[in-house]
């Protein structure tokens, strides 16, 4: 199965580097866990935040977790769609590769997954969501008091994004990836509770024959450090381009 996940990252995936998997965390590796601990994580987005002139902490976290979730999300989302596999991605198995500036920059996994005990697409991201990012966005909106309802924005455009863009892969099956949508358009998980992940992206028609504009459900903030702007995806850009063309027309 090793062998198979390697496989795993060409087409769309031809960019990213494979996890690594070892039973033995590589000794520079950081246990994913200590994300949880207050004084690590606040030093973390110190570190980062350097290249952002320390700005506003908020838009700094928020800025980390994207380059965070999109690693997340791009194996995680693989495996599972792709293998039907369950990666190891919880907090107490996970180990990270880490940038000299803090950011994620690779997975250390301890096996290469599970087959998944669900197939039902409201419960068969359940590692994922419960095991890693509920809890980390938890601390992450703790400690910077930026809503928790960013954070779960920058994952479910990541997932969004994986999620359209795996149907192109070689190795995808018709309909893979239906039941990742299926679960960012239930308002509910499978045990009833509040789906984060509902609707992260909307797809706006535009005036004139151009592609949709995709646009993302919240700001992700990182408008709040002044050299950044606004993303290009950004909900509060759509609205003020929507009104200025509506002032022009």
């Amino acid at each position: 199965m090793t062998l198979a996940l390697s496989q795993l990252y060409i087409g769309p995936l031809q960019y990213l580097p494979p996890p690594q998997i070892a039973a033995t965390p590589a000794a520079d590796s950081v246990p994913a866990r200590r994300l949880l601990d207050p004084v690590y994580l606040a030093a973390l987005l110190e570190r980062f935040g350097v290249q952002y002139g320390n700005g506003d902490r908020r838009a700094v976290a928020s800025l980390w977790s994207k380059w965070h979730f999109s690693a997340l999300c791009a194996h995680g989302l693989a495996a599972n769609l792709l293998l039907e596999r369950d990666l190891p991605l919880g907090l107490d198995e996970l180990h990270l590769a880490q940038s000299p500036e803090g950011q994620t920059t690779g997975l250390h996994l301890l096996h290469a997954g599970r087959p998944l005990d669900e197939l039902d697409g409201l419960s068969r991201f359940a590692t994922l969501l419960d095991g890693h990012l509920t809890p980390l966005i938890e601390a992450l909106a703790s400690l910077t008091g930026a809503s928790p309802k960013v954070f779960w924005s920058n994952a479910g455009n990541y997932f969004e994004h994986f999620a359209s863009a795996l149907p192109s892969h070689p190795m995808a099956s018709p309909h893979g990836a239906d039941e990742a949508h299926r679960l960012m358009a239930s308002r509910q998980l499978a045990d009833g509770r509040r789906n984060p992940l509902y609707r992260p992206v909307r797809y706006v028609e535009p005036n004139d024959a151009e592609a949709p504009r995709r646009v993302r459900r919240l700001c992700c903030i990182r408008y709040l450090i002044d050299e950044l702007g606004y993303c290009g995806n950004c909900p509060l850009e759509c609205r003020r381009d929507a009104r200025a063309a509506k002032a022009a027309s």
